[in-house]
């Protein structure tokens, strides 16, 4: 493969990366919320399938025959053990996440159902028990230790390169979304609570 190719490769997914958060940014969201006005509640339902449909042509070429290069790292030996510890890590932040924030809302469904929007929690107001009093972003967390634990080739570490800036790209936007919406409720949260690595709630336990 030619540094051409990927280059192509990191500009395919950068793409996505881009419009996926341009379509759930605050100027587009509020327009759209004007625009569309009750029907707006089915933005979140097609803001999902439109991300699905478009991640699967992306991944089935990312992950073709023509794309198969030799391996530059591989989990062995003793450092499957590592392997094992990061994956579990990050299934007991999905689902200890999952108990935090409303899937309905993720979803899209509670909003045509009930025409509400914003917070994914089940409350709709700032959570922070559970997993949320560790770190603010269990799920981002979870994907970023999903990425990087398994073995990685160049187009492995391309991808995950793109999408491990991504991630924190976009959760710094949406912090500022969740910032408009909650206020100083959330700034205090943010005060509190690391947003990935959760050094403050490690922290408090010594501290306590």
């Amino acid at each position: 493969m030619a540094y051409q190719d990927y280059l192509l490769l990191s500009f395919l997914w950068i793409a996505y990366c881009a419009v996926h958060s341009a379509l759930i940014s605050v100027r587009v969201t509020d327009f759209l919320q004007h625009a569309l006005g009750d029907r707006y509640r089915f933005y979140r339902l097609f803001f999902n399938a439109f991300s699905l449909i478009t991640l699967v042509p992306l991944l089935r070429y990312t992950h073709s025959a023509g794309w198969r290069t030799e391996w530059l790292f591989l989990w062995e030996g003793p450092l499957r053990i590592v392997q094992y510890f990061l994956i579990a890590v990050a299934a007991i932040l999905v689902l200890t996440g999952a108990r935090r924030y409303s899937m309905l809302q993720f979803l899209g469904i509670r909003q045509v159902l009930q025409r509400s929007g914003g917070a994914m929690t089940e409350s709709g107001e700032v959570d922070s028990g559970g997993v949320l009093s560790v770190v603010r972003h269990p799920w981002y967390l979870a994907v970023f230790l999903l990425l990087w634990a398994k073995d990685l080739n160049l187009v492995e570490i391309t991808v995950n390169a793109v999408l491990s800036v991504y991630l924190v790209i976009g959760t710094f936007l949406e912090e500022r979304k969740l910032v408009l919406e909650f206020g100083d409720e959330y700034k205090d949260y943010q005060r509190r609570v690391s947003m990935f690595v959760p050094l403050k709630w490690l922290k408090s336990r010594l501290h306590g």
